[in-house]
């Protein structure tokens, strides 16, 4: 039973890895295609800065969910645990 809870945590985890990768590989591809068509249609105005910035901080925050996150909260159960002397 724990080894299933375990595969189902780290299956889980995985997932919100790849996913982040890919968020980070489009986030890579699309862009400069946004700045070669901002140049080559209006270079007056640079428009591709406010999807770039956009995006990143989404991804910013993507990141923060996926490798900040879970530690944060492992901490923060940890504390309440030694806190609350529930600790193992």
């Amino acid at each position: 039973m724990k080894h299933d809870a375990a595969h189902k945590r780290a299956y889980r985890r995985a997932g919100a890895k790849l996913g982040f990768y890919c968020h980070l590989v489009a986030y890579i591809t699309v862009n400069p295609f946004l700045v070669f068509i901002n140049y080559s249609t209006s270079p007056q105005y640079l428009w591709f800065k406010w999807p770039l910035l956009g995006w990143g901080l989404g991804l910013l925050f993507h990141w923060f969910a996926v490798f900040v996150g879970p530690k944060l909260m492992q901490h923060f159960i940890k504390r309440e645990l030694e806190t609350n002397g529930l600790e193992d």
